[in-house]
């Protein structure tokens, strides 16, 4: 697995596949591979670049309290370790607005940019409380499963996958050291000062049925940006795995266009 040293982090990412680089962002408490793993080989004709950023997988550091800047300049890092740049970087949730701080400290990195499922600013009451109350669980680690996965995921979906896969989903789901510096960072997180600085093609993906960050903060992103695209799908937070098809499909529709 290479490794990317920024700072005093050594930053571990996976590549896969050969073409043009897409850099794939993950979220929070979730690494790169459990995020994004399954849709690799979808992604056709490109170099696939899998990050794990501080609190995820084999990347380590000081366990320090971390920053949107701390993190935006170890994907910046591993772009320009992989020697693709400038790529395509798609970020998801908390990996939405580390990849837009990234786009507007390091344009040269970026080409285009997918925003997806992500906010801006810390200061919606609902976002605030649910990640308060999501941290306050992390001494039980059924509830704060539970709670994760009920907010992570639309009702119709868990009705369709049932309860045994629900229940793997929560074991899965656990208050690690680095979920909850995410979680940390996720109340503090504030990028509407770096939204005007984003140059790159933009795409924004809400999701309708998010109950983790309400789809009006993707819109929010959408009407920050001067000239983005905007498209939202029929899905909880976790796109990803929801509706991976369709997401795939606008993701690729909009990196392969002229």
């Amino acid at each position: 697995m290479p490794v990317q040293l920024v700072g005093n982090t050594r930053v571990h990412y996976t590549v896969h596949g050969e073409g043009p680089g897409l850099v794939l962002v993950h979220g929070t408490g979730f690494g790169s591979d459990g995020t994004f793993g399954h849709l690799v080989d979808q992604f056709t004709g490109r170099t696939v670049i899998l990050p794990d950023y501080s609190g995820c997988g084999e990347t380590e550091d000081d366990g320090g309290r971390l920053t949107i800047e701390t993190l935006a300049e170890q994907v910046a890092g591993v772009i320009e370790g992989s020697g693709k740049a400038p790529v395509d970087l798609l970020g998801f949730s908390l990996g939405s607005v580390v990849s837009a701080a990234v786009a507007a400290t390091r344009p040269d990195l970026v080409r285009r940019l997918i925003l997806t499922a992500g906010w801006a600013r810390p200061d919606d009451e609902y976002l605030k409380n649910l990640m308060t109350v999501w941290r306050s669980m992390a001494g039980d680690p059924e509830a704060f499963g539970r709670f994760g996965t009920l907010t992570a995921f639309s009702r119709g979906f868990l009705n369709m996958i049932g309860s045994e896969e629900v229940e793997n989903i929560v074991r899965g789901n656990q208050p690690t050291d680095g979920a909850l510096r995410h979680i940390d960072l996720n109340l503090r997180a504030d990028i509407r000062d770096l939204l005007p600085e984003i140059q790159a093609q933009t795409l924004v993906i809400g999701c309708a049925l998010d109950h983790t960050v309400p789809v009006e903060h993707s819109r929010e992103i959408h009407a920050a940006l001067q000239g983005s695209t905007y498209a939202e799908l029929d899905s909880g937070h976790v796109v990803v795995y929801e509706k991976p098809a369709e997401f795939v499909a606008l993701v690729q529709e909009f990196i392969d266009k002229p």
